[in-house]
């Protein structure tokens, strides 16, 4: 019978460098034939975080409406100064403070000059507004244009109408 000789257990550097670590970096995925996989998936992360960060951007400079490619209408692109972001002056400095109110500089944010919220102003209730204004002004044209046509029929017909 042959006896095996007794080896003393390895300790610090001698069982760091017994470690194979490719073996363990394989089989989590990590290893060297795995190299071009995680190239490839930093490259899609990182033109991830690109369009992200093109978008957030585009978001602040947008001429059109965010998640929307509708273009603005001409009434909201007329107000468009007042929701552009504006520094406000420290609460402290009065002189400023004066100016900056006497400017109208609290007027289309959402609190208003007298320090009290706006609850009202929001987009939808902006947009429903538009939309009375905009119909407002179709029903004023297609009077008038009635108007005129029956001014015209009867001046027509022989009737003195002004």
């Amino acid at each position: 019978m042959v006896r095996k000789r007794y080896a003393p257990p390895k300790t610090g550097i001698e069982w760091l460098k017994s470690i194979d670590y490719d073996k363990y970096f394989d089989k989590i995925g990590a290893g060297k034939r795995h190299y071009l996989f995680w190239k490839q998936f930093g490259k899609g992360l990182l033109m991830t975080y690109a369009i992200a960060g093109a978008c957030w951007w585009y978001n602040e400079t947008s001429p059109l409406g965010w998640w929307t490619l509708k273009h603005k209408p001409k009434e909201e692109k007329e107000m468009a100064h007042l929701y552009e972001r504006r520094k406000f002056p420290y609460p402290g400095d009065k002189e400023a403070m004066d100016e900056f109110i006497a400017k109208g500089g609290m007027i289309g944010t959402a609190i208003g000059p007298k320090g009290i919220p706006e609850l009202d102003k929001d987009a939808y209730n902006f947009h429903m507004e538009l939309q009375d204004k905009k119909m407002h002004q179709e029903a004023q044209k297609l009077w008038l244009r009635m108007r005129s046509e029956v001014i015209s029929e009867l001046q027509h017909k022989g009737f003195d109408v002004e």
